[in-house]
């Protein structure tokens, strides 16, 4: 857990000595300068403009409480385990029915399970996180205090995994439809372009670390594929797919589950709300989303440096080339660093959208009822 906070520490400039803060109501918890005027009921003109400076004001404001709730990393340790796990499933279940050879439908009952047990695990660490924050009075934020109170509604969050898991395996399946079936051969550099350019380059260096594909498919004396084949790069890039499916629901549907953990809704009554918050406040969660992917994607640009420094660029015409312990340990530390940024940005990105949820939900706070720093 320290080394995390040490990496947000350097990668945001949080500061390490927070500024004492007198808490003037028990409730939600957020700085004075993170509220802003309730958002206007159209994305145009200055209103437009307003919602966009409270979306990267959200983002903002969501770094600096994770930098002075420190117990909320917790969120960003699990959800990496969840999908470290998932990339294992999914490497696990390729083995198998390579061996098994199973029917369509088994097979895709369980990309199905498998997603679905993704998604909740994300669903509910997602409504600690929410709840760990919302309940906070004073001092530091307990995400265990989170996971306790998350409990309580089990049951409305399974339902809301199951549906988002639904609609992910449709949305996988339309997608292999169009893309393998239906998707005209005329414009078909753009799947190279989007899908087939990101696969090529995440098996380039200092992804993949050894470029000895050989490494990779064999086990030494024994003939076979490899058992880390499994993982990477097959069940990394399946985990990836199936984020790629997901996460556009996720931010569909911000607020589902705030309206589910704090405004005691039904999952019905949750989506609908918050369609109606999207519907009035898109624009600032537009500008969080971007301006969080930005710093995620930024990062992800510095590989171009080390393949520059290291001269490693090209894996299919170097496939019998090991590079030297010293680059593999760096580019096993840019991934590491890497991973932990986008988890991180992750937690950001849930305690923004609380953060966009109260300030749709009640405006404007008066000053005496919000929280005042103290010199």
């Amino acid at each position: 857990m320290r080394f995390i906070s040490g990496i947000a520490d350097v990668w945001f400039s949080l500061c390490r000595k927070p500024p004492v803060v007198r808490t003037m109501q028990a409730g939600f918890y957020f700085p004075q300068d993170t509220v802003s005027e309730k958002f206007p009921e159209s994305g145009g003109g200055s209103g437009g403009s307003a919602m966009i400076r409270r979306g990267i004001g959200a983002a903002l404001s969501g770094m600096r409480t994770l930098n002075q709730n420190r117990q909320l990393l917790w969120f960003t340790l699990f959800a990496g385990l969840v999908l470290a796990g998932n990339a294992i499933g999914q490497g696990g279940l390729w083995y198998i029915n390579r061996i098994l050879q199973p029917g369509t439908i088994v097979v895709y009952f369980q990309a199905f399970l498998l997603g679905f047990a993704t998604l909740f695990c994300l669903v509910f660490l997602l409504a600690a996180l929410v709840l760990s924050i919302s309940s906070k009075k004073e001092g530091a934020a307990s995400f265990c205090g989170g996971l306790h109170e998350a409990k309580k509604y089990l049951k409305t969050l399974f339902i809301w995994a199951l549906v988002l898991a639904l609609a992910a395996f449709l949305l996988d399946r339309l997608y292999v439809f169009v893309a393998l079936i239906w998707f005209p051969h005329e414009f078909g550099f753009l799947y190279t372009i989007m899908d087939g350019s990101f696969v090529s380059t995440i098996t380039q260096f200092p992804f993949n670390w050894t470029l000895d594909w050989d490494m990779m498919t064999e086990l030494p004396g024994y003939g076979g594929r490899s058992l880390l084949l499994m993982v990477y790069p097959f069940g990394v890039l399946e985990t990836l797919h199936f984020l790629m499916i997901a996460l556009p629901l996720v931010l569909l549907t911000p607020f589902v589950v705030p309206q589910i953990v704090i405004g005691q809704k039904s999952v019905r009554e949750a989506v609908a709300g918050s369609c109606a918050i999207l519907k009035k406040t898109w624009a600032g969660v537009a500008a969080c989303a971007l301006f969080l992917a930005a710093i995620v994607a930024g990062v992800f640009l510095v590989h171009l440096l080390v393949q520059a420094a290291s001269g490693i660029v090209d894996p299919y015409n170097t496939v019998t080339f090991h590079p030297p312990g010293t680059w593999i340990a760096l580019a096993l530390l840019y991934n590491i660093a890497l991973l932990i940024v986008a988890f991180v940005v992750a937690t950001v990105g849930g305690i923004a959208v609380l953060d966009l949820y109260r300030s749709a939900q009640t405006g404007p706070m008066p000053e005496s009822a919000g929280t005042e720093p103290v010199p």
